[in-house]
């Protein structure tokens, strides 16, 4: 089955599978927390399904799904769903994409080998330039790789669990490169700005999620049409922690610059973005 997006109520989600009906698709709704996800069988479909989930977002209220609903809508609400108890793995995998996949695994095997005891080795091939004695300055690599790095249980988990959300969705829903853009810029300059204002003893995929963050709150304003959500909440809250790291009230060292810079980045490429139609 291949996701064509997000629909936050249920009942909104009905009116358009029996929309699709009408036009002889067959539409699969998955439900999860956040609401009902669509499914289609094949990309002739998905494409058809994207174009119509474009514009019933934007015009629930159109017509021609009340009479879809009229004419197609099972009052016995035999609408197909599919299990919300698949194996993790699976669902794991099916909400994510390459990218995302090889990310999240990176971090784990370099967390995993520095708690094995290669800790130092580690530290010294992927840190920042001047963290270590034996950098070179031709080693390209260091501008991205502290992203990498990760120095505690909570710390790896938090970020991979906002990389691998709305990593996973930009990617299934606009495309490897998206997601690719704002991993390079995300990955890259927040570790310069962080080294500026603290020094280079830092790491963590924080900047990428705060500009993941932004990005998707940006896109969920000005493009709803692409079917990735975010709640105000987490982005306020967002917001909060910046500031409270920033005032040095919170109980542990955070990468303040990296987490601001990441952010404006995902401010301005979602600004960027959403000028654009939506492609996959």
């Amino acid at each position: 089955m291949i996701e064509i997006g997000e629909i936050p109520n249920l009942r909104a989600a009905q009116a358009y599978s029996d929309y699709l009906k009408s036009q002889g698709i067959k539409c699969v709704l998955e439900p999860i927390p956040q609401g009902v996800i669509i499914l289609v069988a094949t990309e002739d479909d998905a494409e058809i399904a994207h174009k119509v989930l474009e514009h019933f977002l934007s015009h629930p209220n159109d017509p021609r799904y009340l009479q879809a609903s009229w004419e197609h809508g099972d009052t016995r609400n035999k609408i197909e769903y599919t299990s919300s108890s698949r194996p993790i793995i699976k669902q794991f995998l099916a909400n994510s994409g390459p990218l995302t996949f090889i990310i999240f695994i990176s971090c784990i095997l370099i967390f995993g080998l520095m708690n094995l005891g290669f800790a130092s080795q580690m530290y010294s091939a992927f840190s920042y330039f001047g963290a270590t004695a034996n950098n070179q300055a031709n080693e390209f690599w260091r501008f991205f790789t502290p992203s990498l790095l990760h120095f505690s249980l909570i710390h790896i988990l938090s970020n991979l669990l906002w990389w691998w959300y709305f990593g996973g969705k930009i990617e299934r829903y606009l495309g490897l490169t998206k997601l690719l853009t704002l991993l390079i810029v995300a990955g890259t300059l927040p570790n310069v700005v962080q080294y500026f204002l603290a020094g280079p003893n830092f790491g963590g995929l924080s900047g990428v999620v705060y500009a993941l963050i932004a990005y998707v709150a940006v896109l969920s304003v000005r493009r709803p049409d692409c079917g990735i959500q975010i709640q105000p909440a987490l982005v306020v809250i967002t917001i909060v922690w910046m500031v409270l790291g920033f005032s040095q009230a919170l109980p542990t060292a955070t990468a303040n610059g990296a987490h601001l810079a990441g952010f404006i980045i995902g401010l301005v490429q979602g600004w960027i973005d959403s000028r654009k139609s939506p492609s996959r």
